[in-house]
This record gives C-alpha cells, sequence and structure tokens, in this order.
C-alpha cells in the first residue's frame, strides 16, 4: 500500500466540529479554525448514536450548509459514511475523504456493501479501528476496501471498548495500531484523540503520544461553542484552543542520521534485548510454578480460581510495579494476561489428568 498523503505536510490534520449542526455554527466553526493548517475539514452529515433519541445528524441537507461555507472559504470536506446510499450522496456533494466508522467496521457483510459501492470511484477513504480490541477485523476491512480498488487507504486510530475501568474513554492500546502498522509500513495511520480521551483536557497529550509514535497525521473534533455541541460536546476544544494544540506539537525525526547515535542506540537495544530475555525467562519460572499449584488443586480437588488469591494479586501488582517507577494501569494490563494464562494452564492439567483416568492410564 502506498503512502499517499506523504505529499502533504505532516502530520496530516483532519479537524472539525464532530457534527454539522447549521449553517451558522459550522460556518462560525470554520471561520475561526487555524484552515491553513487543516488538510481536511470534517464534519458528521449522519451521526450513528449507541441509542435512539439522541440528535443523529440532519442527513443530506447539511450539505447544503457546507458547500455555502465553502464558497467563502474553500477546504478539502471529510465525512463518515455507514451505507452505499451515504457513499452516493457524499460523493455527489464533492466529499473529498470519507471515514468508515468503528461501528461499521465490525460488520464485514457492511463493510464489503460499502466498498462495492466505492469501487471504482477516486476518493481518499479511511478505516476506523473496531469498537474492540480486533486486529484481524481492522486489516479485513482495509484488505476488503484494496480489494475494490481503493489506491487512496488509511487508518484512524480512535481507541477501543473496554469493560475495565480507564482514564480513556476509549483506551487506545497502542500495540494494536502499531502492529498494523508493522504489517503495512506504508499505510497511512492516524490518530483520533478527540475519542479516545473523550475529554478536551486530554487532545494534546494524546496527539503527541501519537506523534512521538510517528503517526502520520492527526483527527481533532473543534466546535465554535463546545458546550453547546450536539454530540461529543465534552471531547470538542474551540478553534482558538485547537491553534494552539496544534502549535505546540512536536515533530520527531523517523530515523537516527547520525552514525554515532546509531552505534549507541545499536547498544541500547542489545540491553533491551537481554531484558527481555530476562522478563521471559522470570515469565517461564512462574508458569512452572503455577503448573505445580494446578497439579495440588487437581490432587486436592479445590478449583481451579480463587476469588481471594485473584483479589491480592491484583491489589499487591500495581503497589509493586508504582514503587519501581511504573504505570499501575500498565501493570494491571500486565497481569490480567498472566492470570489469563495461568487459568488456561491449569484447565489443561485438569483436563489433561481427567482424560488419562477415562483411558485407564
Amino acid at each position: 500500500m502506498e503512502n499517499w498523503v506523504s505529499g502533504y505536510e505532516k502530520p496530516l490534520i483532519i479537524a472539525g466540529p464532530c457534527s454539522v449542526e447549521s449553517q451558522k455554527q459550522f460556518s462560525e466553526t470554520i471561520e475561526r479554525l487555524p484552515i491553513q493548517e487543516i488538510h481536511y475539514v470534517r464534519g458528521g452529515i449522519w451521526k450513528p448514536r449507541t441509542r435512539p433519541g439522541n440528535f443523529e445528524g440532519h442527513g443530506a441537507k447539511a450539505f447544503e450548509w457546507v458547500k455555502t461555507t465553502q464558497k467563502n472559504e474553500p477546504f478539502r470536506f471529510a465525512t463518515e459514511v455507514a451505507t452505499p446510499e451515504h457513499i452516493a450522496q457524499a460523493l455527489d456533494h464533492g466529499a473529498e475523504l470519507l471515514w468508515i466508522g468503528a461501528r461499521t467496521t465490525v460488520n464485514p457483510f457492511h463493510v464489503q456493501q460499502l466498498a462495492d459501492a466505492l469501487r471504482g470511484k477516486d476518493v481518499a477513504v479511511f478505516i476506523k479501528n473496531p469498537v474492540n480490541p480486533d486486529l484481524s477485523l481492522w486489516k479485513g476491512a482495509i484488505e476488503r476496501f484494496a480489494d475494490a480498488g481503493i489506491t487512496r487507504l488509511g487508518a484512524i486510530h480512535r481507541g477501543f471498548h473496554s469493560h475495565q475501568p480507564s482514564r480513556y474513554r476509549n483506551p487506545p492500546i497502542w500495540q494494536i495500531p502499531l502492529e498494523l502498522k508493522s504489517h503495512w509500513p506504508d499505510l497511512p495511520l492516524i490518530c483520533d484523540p478527540s475519542h479516545i480521551g473523550g475529554d478536551a483536557g486530554m487532545i494534546e497529550e494524546i496527539a503527541q503520544r501519537a506523534l512521538d509514535l510517528d503517526y502520520d497525521g492527526l483527527m481533532i473534533e473543534s466546535h465554535c461553542q463546545p458546550e453547546k455541541a450536539l454530540s461529543d460536546a465534552k471531547q470538542q476544544v474551540t478553534p482558538e484552543r485547537l491553534r494552539e494544540i496544534l502549535s505546540g506539537l512536536e515533530l520527531r525525526a523517523s530515523t537516527f542520521s547520525d552514525v554515532l547515535l546509531n552505534d549507541e542506540l545499536a547498544q541500547i537495544r542489545q540491553q533491551i534485548d537481554q531484558a527481555d530475555k530476562d522478563i521471559l525467562d522470570a515469565i517461564a519460572t512462574r508458569m512452572d510454578l503455577v503448573k505445580r499449584i494446578g497439579d495440588y488443586k487437581k490432587d486436592n480437588n479445590v478449583a481451579i480460581f480463587q476469588i481471594s488469591r485473584w483479589k491480592e494479586v491484583f491489589r499487591s501488582r500495581p503497589d509493586w510495579g508504582q514503587e519501581l517507577g511504573l504505570d499501575p494501569e500498565f501493570i494491571m494490563e500486565l497481569y490480567r494476561q498472566i492470570h489469563q494464562q495461568s487459568v488456561k494452564k491449569q484447565t489443561a492439567i485438569f483436563n489433561t489428568q481427567d482424560k488419562q483416568v477415562d483411558s485407564g492410564t
């Protein structure tokens, strides 16, 4: 896949209101936006909502407000589409970038319908990650559009739904988009800090983190009066605040150009490799101990899952990690994975021994 956004000055910026609410709201927002720093103006024409009765956008008539505003301040317009009818109307009204929302990406049937509707069309298409942290589903959606002949493809990282407590509205789980990028190094990847944070005060921090990870761009929601927004009011920033955020972001070089720095980096990476081996040795030792406990539980007819032990581990490990300067939230997530593997290993022990009894061994 070709990184077609490389022709733009990095980072690619997509910004504008969550929804096109009225002619006045949209025009005032655009008038105050730092339009010269924005490659595409975003605006929701249709708004998929979790429950009925909330504002779901004005539909096709909102395009007329966009067109009227473009006469005074030319810009490329971007919007979300969820049906073939949305695509037809968006293209008829001159939208130059379309994105597929997180709720749509989860359904391969819907994705295929949209890909078929775009077959042969010359338009930029970005695919948001699915709501749940499923990399294969995200890859599959991108592949369907690529198979339909869409060459200007990109991905939007907007975070993932989680039942676990988090400071984020949609925890970023950064390793998933980075795995996507490692699979398709030239696929443009942009970050949506508005939906990840769910709070205007978190946007700058998340945006800088994305640029530090060499993302190609950002999508940020901006509204002339965020407190009066009909959707996602808490996560939108004023155009003036957006200007401050963009001017404060630091861009990083993609590679080291200095030979000495490269040599030093190689030495540090060797130390990281050794540290990783030590970590894996420690995990292997822990799993050997888990196996011994599994054998003991089986022999003494004790249940695999012990709630008191589970609480003890998840109470103490974040504190231990914090004493070492580690993020407690990271430690919690790490031990969820370790605990899940431990339960899986002990379950296998129970099942294996049951089969041995059944077979007479």
